[in-house]
């Protein structure tokens, strides 16, 4: 029988998101895909499971990261922050489904920078006022998407404009992927450096300090524990979801490339959208910037380059050539949300012009047929 205190925990774990409730779904969609059930059964049960766990895993690190100190908490929250993107990413990268994950990445930037972002102005400004935040942080984010956006357009302007042969060509294009990720990964260091160590005070605000007081609510073996428990179980639920992809596009008619590019991104950002979006209606848009700054630098430099590696490793081929469509609509986004942060200061319109361009996007991917091969052969 539990003690009193592991009993506490439990219910402190189980109590920390209304998305707990979904918990349920995660031996249903276990059980639905080891049972054979119909694929858009183990498609959105496994989807909702995620949800949950999502939320689990994010609570377990925030409580380890209050528990080990500040450097080693940065280094926790920027490795597990971003760990559901990770594990379906891997997972598809297992099963050859290159494209679900390119198109994954490519969802949670564009979710980020659009979505998120523009729903932080659109809810933290609607009574009218001006809103203000940290123009350097969103230079910085600015900079390094700029740089991020290269690095997916040199790929496939080489793919576009070079006439060798087919097998040379691929093997062109994922030689230069995997220089650039093994590049963007040591940006991303130098990055960690900079925002935990040498300028940490450009991205530390007040409402962080009142945020990070108070005991932490888990010791840290019992978060270690909540962390492996969830990251196992997003790991089966990921497998399950990857696994009946072929079934929902064709029950559907849907594409690949809506399915990875808006759909999978819902569930990794979940989380982090509830977050961002009570800090901004409570004023502390500062706070919520630093989020989505640091959310959408993790995609583009951590997670997209380790899956790029990941691939090298178990001989697939992942590389950063995205198709012209999937490349035109990442530029455009970085430009949209560079011109629209760059100078420290938004209102609510200028979120529902972001949120607007993401339901545009998303139509268009909803729509736009696939033209890659389903899988890697």
């Amino acid at each position: 029988m539990s003690s009193p205190t592991e009993t506490a925990l439990i219910k402190t774990t189980l109590g920390s998101s209304y998305a707990n409730l979904l918990l349920p779904c995660v031996f249903l969609g276990m059980v639905a895909g080891d049972y054979g059930w119909d694929d858009s059964a183990v498609f959105v049960l496994n989807f909702l499971a995620i949800f949950p766990l999502a939320s689990l895993l994010s609570f377990a690190t925030e409580e380890l990261a209050k528990s080990v100190g500040e450097m080693v908490g940065g280094l926790i929250n920027a490795t597990f922050g971003n760990a559901v993107e990770m594990i379906v990413g891997a997972t598809a990268v297992n099963q050859g489904e290159i494209h679900i994950v390119q198109s994954s990445m490519l969802g949670s930037i564009l979710s980020g920078n659009l979505l998120i972002l523009g729903s932080c102005f659109l809810f933290g400004g609607y009574k009218g006022q001006t809103l203000t935040f940290s123009a350097d942080v969103s230079g910085i984010m600015s900079s390094l998407m700029v740089v991020t956006s290269a690095s997916l357009v040199i790929p496939s302007a080489l793919y576009s404009t070079s006439f060798a042969k087919a097998e040379d060509l691929n093997e062109s294009v994922l030689a230069i992927s995997r220089a650039a990720a093994i590049l963007l990964f040591l940006l991303y260091l130098v990055y960690l450096y900079f925002q935990l160590k040498s300028h940490a005070d450009l991205f530390s605000t007040e409402e962080d300090s009142d945020e990070a007081e108070g005991p932490p609510l888990l010791g840290p073996w019992s978060a270690s524990v909540v962390l492996i428990l969830t990251t196992l179980g997003v790991g089966c639920c990921s497998d399950q979801l990857i696994d009946s992809v072929d079934g929902i596009v064709e029950a559907w008619n849907i594409s690949r490339a809506f399915i990875g590019l808006i759909i999978v991104p819902i569930v990794g950002n979940a989380g982090e959208f509830t977050t961002t979006v009570n800090s901004a209606m409570k004023g502390n848009l500062g706070l919520a910037i630093g989020v989505i700054v640091g959310s959408t630098l993790q995609i583009a430099l951590f997670v997209t380059p380790f899956m790029v590696i990941w691939g090298w490793i178990i001989n697939e081929p992942m590389s950063l050539h995205f198709n012209t469509f999937e490349t035109a609509v990442f530029s455009l986004t970085v430009i949209l949300t560079n011109s629209l942060t760059r100078d420290g200061r938004s209102n609510y319109f200028e979120g529902s012009l972001l949120i607007g361009m993401y339901l545009i996007l998303a139509v268009a991917f909803l729509v736009h047929p696939d033209t890659s091969s389903t899988k890697s052969t």
